[in-house]
């Protein structure tokens, strides 16, 4: 959670290493759909938890209607601070994480997952540890644990918790198919 303008800072410049965008020009990022929602995502956090004057209601109200103008036509559904630094967005299409949910530091996130809640039970959302990469149209949900280095495969539906770190998960529903892990596939400082 970002509770400084130095953390804010720290935040942007990780998102853009795990994204691979250290070297870009501001122009560039104007075509980078993924990166200019990760950095509306970041400055709505930093906005939101930083400056709670009465003064900066009229920016905390712009840069979280920012946020959700760019989701929306990214398909993004991530609230604030559920993510941690240096997430990578990979590819546009719908991403949808519970309010409840908590990803950790560098996690690679593909199109079409769903971080969400069991059925019924609002506040039960997953904890998804650090440096975790998760398939396009993989499903987490549920009150779950997933360890750290953990590689979530492609249309996978996790539901109960892999406590294991560095390992690789597949399957309907999710189950150990290798001890491999995210290694290779994400950014990692």
């Amino acid at each position: 959670m970002i509770s400084s303008k130095t953390e804010y800072k720290e935040y942007v410049k990780e998102d853009r290493k795990a994204a691979d965008r250290v070297g870009r020009k501001f122009p560039l990022t104007l075509f980078d759909w993924p990166l200019r929602y990760q950095l509306a995502l970041r400055r709505a956090e930093y906005y939101s938890n930083c400056k709670k004057s009465i003064l900066y209601k009229p920016l905390v109200f712009f840069f979280q209607l920012r946020h959700r103008i760019i989701g929306n036509k990214c398909g993004y559904t991530i609230p604030l601070n559920t993510c941690g630094k240096g997430l990578n967005l990979a590819h546009l299409g719908t991403i949808i994480i519970n309010k409840n949910a908590r990803v950790g530091d560098y996690c690679r996130i593909h199109a079409d997952v769903n971080i969400g809640t069991a059925a019924g039970k609002s506040g039960d959302a997953p904890t998804i540890g650090n440096c975790v990469y998760i398939g396009p149209g993989a499903k987490l949900y549920g009150k779950i644990v997933i360890a750290d280095g953990i590689a979530v495969g492609a249309n996978s539906v996790v539901n109960k918790s892999f406590i294991t770190p560095g390992i690789t998960i597949a399957g309907v529903p999710a189950r150990k198919i290798s001890d491999k892990g995210s290694s290779g596939l994400i950014y990692t400082p």
